[in-house]
């Protein structure tokens, strides 16, 4: 088994308020979930208006197949968020978690 975890930091220029950013953090999460099957959590940013970090991870069988999950997020974002997203990616097995 392997998990690919990333860290997605995003901004939203248009936003506000954090109402007006929530909105659109929303949309985004659960574009992930729903369609793209995946955990989501924002993780920074919490009270900042026009900032956002989530962290997103797959459960893949292979690490081709968490390269390929990444992509499709990466995809995604770019084309939501002309402005653009940095993300950082990593991925592991099992064995590398192990004591």
């Amino acid at each position: 088994a392997f998990v690919v975890l990333m860290r997605v930091h995003m901004h939203f220029p248009e936003a506000g308020s954090l109402k007006a950013k929530r909105a659109e953090l929303n949309r985004v999460k659960a574009h992930l979930r729903q369609r793209m099957g995946a955990s989501v959590a924002e993780v920074g940013h919490l009270d900042t208006w026009q900032r956002s970090t989530l962290a997103v991870a797959f459960a893949e069988a292979s690490p081709a197949r968490c390269d390929e999950a990444a992509d499709r997020v990466q995809r995604m974002l770019d084309a939501s968020f002309p402005q653009g997203v940095r993300i950082e990616r990593r991925i592991s097995s099992w064995e590398d978690l192990e004591d």
